[in-house]
C-alpha cells in the first residue's frame, strides 16, 4: 500500500509540474505548442525521478541504511517475493493431505522473515542466508515435489525421490526456522533486558515518610 501511494504522489508531482510547464513555455514565453509540449514532458519525467530519489533516501535515512544499500534490499525483497509466490503454489499442489500442517507452518514462517524484512529492511543483514541459499532450494526442491506428487504412476525410484524430497522439505523448514530466529534473536535479546530491568525495579523497597515498606 506505501509503495502504491509513493507512486501516485510521484505522478502528481509529474503532472503538476507537466501543466504548469507546458502553460509557462506556452503563455509567458510565447513558444510554439510542440515546443511547450516537449518542454513540459522532459520537466514531468525529471520531476517523477527527482521524487522518487527523494523517496527512496528519506526510506534508507529512516531506517539507517544508505541508499544504495536500500535501493540492493528492496531488489532483492522483489526476487523473493516471487519466490515466496512460487513456493505457496507449489505447496498447495501437493496431493498428500498428511503433510498440510507442515507446509503451513514452512510458509507462514518463510511469510514472516519477508514480511519483517520488508518492514525493517535493515533485517536483511541478518538473514542473508535465507535469500541467497535457502529459500532458493525450498522453492526448487517443493516445485520438483509437488510435480511428482501429482503424477499418478510412481515406480520405485519415483518413490525413493518423493520421500528424500519430502525429507529435505522438512530439513529446510526447520532451517528456515532457524533463519528466522536468528533474525529476531537482538528482539529477543533487548525483551529479556527490558524484563529484567522492570523486574529490578519492581523489587526495589519503597520509601515512604522515611519508612521503607
Amino acid at each position: 500500500m506505501k509503495a502504491f501511494f509513493e507512486f501516485v504522489l510521484r505522478q502528481a508531482a509529474a503532472f503538476t509540474a507537466t501543466g504548469v510547464i507546458w502553460l509557462i513555455s506556452f503563455f509567458a514565453f510565447s513558444q510554439i505548442f510542440l515546443l511547450s509540449t516537449a518542454y513540459a514532458l522532459v520537466c514531468g519525467v525529471v520531476t517523477y525521478y527527482a521524487v522518487k530519489h527523494l523517496q527512496i533516501s528519506r526510506d534508507a535515512k529512516r531506517h539507517g541504511l544508505t541508499r544504495k544499500e536500500y535501493k540492493f534490499i528492496s531488489g532483492n525483497l522483489k526476487e523473493a517475493k516471487a519466490k515466496v509466490i512460487r513456493l505457496q503454489r507449489a505447496l498447495v499442489q501437493v496431493r498428500p493431505l498428511g503433510n498440510a500442517k507442515e507446509n503451513f507452518e514452512i510458509l507462514r514462517t518463510v511469510k514472516r522473515i519477508y514480511t519483517n524484512t520488508k518492514r525493517e529492511p535493515w533485517r536483511f543483514f541478518k538473514a542473508e542466508a535465507f535469500f541467497y541459499k535457502h529459500l532458493d532450494s525450498l522453492v526448487e526442491i517443493t516445485e520438483k515435489y509437488a510435480y511428482l506428487s501429482k503424477q499418478q504412476v510412481k515406480s520405485r525410484e519415483m518413490s525413493e525421490t518423493m520421500r528424500d524430497s519430502r525429507l529435505a522439505i522438512i530439513v529446510l523448514g526447520q532451517t528456515v526456522n532457524k533463519d528466522l530466529r536468528i533474525m529476531l534473536n537482538d528482539d529477543v535479546d533487548t525483551l529479556h533486558f527490558e524484563l529484567d530491568v522492570a523486574k529490578k525495579t519492581l523489587q526495589k523497597p519503597k520509601k515512604t515518610n522515611g519508612r521503607v515498606i
